[in-house]
């Protein structure tokens, strides 16, 4: 989506940005797989998380053969502000970055390791020319507008791209993510959540076990009542859907009802297996499955070969 930039001194540090290698991540294979027991990530009082209407319920969720009413909402909007400093949700970001034709655009991404930001390969290239941006900003649990210090604004040094949509095709969407290599470690200071790559079969159902944070463009709206203390407008807080769920898995492509508008794109959705937290599925947009509109994600499994150095 494109936006205003929040701190104009971005604009004068454009740069050839340069594809790259980077330290790898290990990731422990399992011998004998066991299926994951989730603990539904709602527990709002634990992140201090503002509530502005009731928890989601099971009436609130809809069936997936039911069309949303807008998109990329499915049901009713879910969105609350993300205004938790705490960890795993300071993990979170937004990134900002300038296009190769000079144009704004906004995005969220997660920290996976210290110096290492996962988000959409749509979010460091532009899909219709396959040219990489020319400067890359993360905003680390920007809330209201603000990080904790101006010091922390992180910028991208190299990147890594799943895909540079030459197909034109959905195929291109399988492997839409993108890792950034940033200029300081910001994980040692808002922590990480790291992948978790788990069989599509045992996250696939209406579980409400899930949560999505994305810096929505739409969101939230200081005109509104119940959010007129977030005063900076929208995009410059993160809204979360807490208890939402994986709905299917089509052709490499997972398919879930986390509430999401433009800016959201590269959001995790986020597990909580054995106390722990992980990113289980990367947020890409949308698109149509069976005649209905559905937000789409992408399988870990398709990132972390990445991680491994292949």
């Amino acid at each position: 989506m494109k936006r205003q930039l929040i701190f104009p001194f971005f604009a004068g540090i454009l740069g050839t940005m340069v594809l790259g290698g980077w330290a790898t991540l290990s990731v422990q294979a399992q011998s004998k797989p066991v299926p994951p027991k989730f603990t539904t990530v709602t527990n709002l009082a634990e992140f201090n998380l503002a509530i502005d209407k009731k928890p989601v319920s099971a009436s609130d969720v809809k069936q997936i053969d039911e069309p949303p009413a807008r998109r990329d909402i499915i049901g009713a909007d879910d969105r609350i502000p993300m205004t938790s400093r705490k960890k795993p949700w300071s993990a979170i970001g937004k990134i900002e970055r300038i296009d190769a034709d000079g144009k704004i655009y906004i995005c969220t991404g997660t920290l996976i390791a210290d110096d290492l930001v996962l988000t959409n390969s749509h979010c460091v290239l532009n899909p219709d020319t396959g040219k990489l941006s020319r400067a890359i900003a993360f905003l680390p649990n920007l809330i209201n507008g603000q990080v904790r210090d101006k010091n922390d604004i992180a910028y991208a040094t190299s990147v890594k791209a799943g895909t540079d949509f030459k197909s034109g095709t959905m195929a291109d969407y399988v492997d839409d993510w993108a890792i950034i290599k940033l200029d300081r470690p910001l994980g040692k200071k808002y922590g990480v959540i790291p992948l978790k790559s788990v069989p599509s079969f045992d996250l696939v159902g209406d579980t409400q076990k899930f949560a999505l944070v994305g810096y929505s463009g739409d969101f939230p709206n200081s005109k509104q009542k119940e959010y007129q203390e977030f005063t900076a407008g929208e995009s410059m807080t993160a809204g979360v859907h807490l208890g939402c769920s994986i709905l299917r898995q089509k052709d490499s492509l997972l398919y879930h009802n986390c509430d999401t508008k433009g800016g959201a794109s590269g959001g995790a959705i986020i597990g909580n297996i054995g106390g722990n937290y992980y990113v289980l599925a990367l947020h890409s947009g949308w698109n149509t499955v069976n005649g209905l509109k559905l937000n789409r994600a992408v399988e870990i499994s398709r990132i972390e070969p990445a991680l491994r150095g292949k």
